[in-house]
């Protein structure tokens, strides 16, 4: 038991700090005077922008690669809702593929992940969850 708490107090501390840090609170060096850290951006990315930038990312990456597999929606960081875009993006970008060409599968990847995206986020973002 020693021994998990001896590996968990570096653990914590390094969170607990980046809480403290992340929301203002703290010593910012000199002790009694505010904290000096800058807010958080009023231009944080849409989440249907960062949706489309990340399913993007990994559907090019698979339909380049030429795997007919998908890989694992967790480790790619992706919630399941994101996760199923991304699978129906792919299976119409590889068909698109036979079709026509590469460029054109390519092509109807970047559409069809941007429009699913959008679809998906226009009232805000999914109410079941982060992770749905």
């Amino acid at each position: 038991m020693r021994h998990r708490i001896q590996l968990c107090a570096p653990t914590l501390a390094a969170v607990l700090g980046t809480a403290l840090a992340a929301t203002g609170c703290g010593s910012s060096g000199t002790e009694g005077s505010p904290s000096t850290s800058t807010p958080p951006s009023a231009s944080a990315t849409p989440p249907a922008k960062l949706c489309t930038t990340i399913i993007t990312k990994w559907a090019r990456e698979i339909y380049d690669s030429g795997d007919d597999t998908y890989g694992d929606y967790q480790s790619m960081g992706l919630s399941n809702g994101q996760y199923l875009i991304l699978r129906d993006v792919l299976d119409a970008a590889r068909a698109e593929r036979k079709r026509q060409s590469a460029a054109a599968g390519r092509k109807l990847l970047d559409r069809e992940a941007r429009e699913r995206c959008a679809e998906r986020y226009r009232d805000g973002g999914p109410s079941g969850g982060p992770w749905v």
